[in-house]
């Protein structure tokens, strides 16, 4: 029991990232835009939360730096698609590749070129009084860190927003039916940008996450191509929120049980294959999702009629 109160508690907490990430996804794609630089939000969060924390010693501060990070990614990938009209893939790709060798480069200005890596202290877990105390569930879902509890309260304030305001119709209809939406006297660019940079915020602390919660170190290998798994949770979960939930747990799952194998080692089999477990899930359910509502504009430019 202990063994499995271990594992499916290290599942909420790789969750949460992913969980995040795919919030944002949600949010911009529901208005037609694919934030395909994803992979390089996630890391500028996690370059940028572990500077900002190490050099002020403040790990909020190293989250608000993070978020900040993110938000300027996005804000030069809504630049060039939304107003623009450049290919969303192909920026968001370029944009990524970009972002990497910048965060390589402008670490080692800053710290030099390190023998041993650079740390911070982790984001502590919070017991939540009383509910951590429930068997079983307790120790699982109600000990983890704020960030984790932050994210899981958004998840229905995000379905809430999207599904029952009139906010969250405009951001539907700007993904199905940007015509009517500019129509209605509503500038459809101007809200598509809005959602990339609330996904780039959101993005940017999730790769926080990994080197302020998780490690407590950055180095560049530390996102790993999450960002793309957060990418495509976003397209599990038929964008929306709770299904984002559910394919965010079952991925932290997954990594979970590869992490717990590999410690212990109980297996035979190669630990990169384990190391690989969530990559070859989201391919496996990806082939296997049929029924998907794509947002009918989603990946498409924008171009207003005079």
């Amino acid at each position: 029991m202990n063994n499995l109160t271990n594992l499916l508690t290290r599942a909420f907490f790789m969750s949460t990232p992913l969980v995040l990430g795919a919030l944002g996804e949600v949010i911009a794609e529901r208005t037609g835009m694919m934030v395909t630089a994803v992979e390089g939000i996630f890391l500028i969060g996690a370059w940028g939360g572990f500077i900002g924390a190490y050099i002020s010693g403040n790990i909020w501060l190293g989250f608000l730096i993070a978020m900040f990070c993110g938000l300027t990614v996005a804000a030069l990938y809504a630049l060039t698609t939304v107003y623009m009209n450049q290919h969303q893939i192909v920026m968001g790709t370029a944009i990524a590749i970009l972002v990497s060798g910048f965060c390589t480069f402008f670490y080692r200005v800053i710290f030099g070129i390190q023998t041993t890596p650079l740390k911070v202290l982790v984001l502590p877990n919070m017991e939540i009084p009383i509910l951590s105390k429930i068997p079983f569930l307790g120790a699982i879902i109600f000990s983890q860190n704020m960030i984790t509890y932050c994210t899981y309260i958004l998840v229905p304030i995000v379905f809430f927003i999207i599904f029952k305001t009139s906010l969250g119709l405009t951001l539907r209809s700007c993904g199905e039916n940007p015509e009517a939406v500019d129509a209605a006297g509503l500038n459809v660019r101007l809200v598509r940008f809005g959602a990339v940079l609330v996904a780039g915020s959101l993005g940017g602390i999730a790769g926080a996450y990994y080197s302020l919660c998780n490690v407590g170190m950055y180095t560049s290998e530390i996102i790993s191509g999450r960002g793309w798994i957060a990418f495509g949770i976003c397209f599990l979960g038929n964008w929306n929120p709770l299904g984002a939930l559910i394919f965010g747990i079952v991925f932290g799952i997954s990594e979970a049980i590869g992490i717990y194998v590999k410690a212990l080692g109980l297996s035979t089999i190669p630990s990169e294959l384990f190391s690989a477990l969530p990559y070859i899930l989201v391919i496996i359910l990806t082939v296997c999702r049929k029924e998907l509502r794509v947002p009918n504009r989603l990946g498409a430019k924008y171009l207003k009629e005079n």
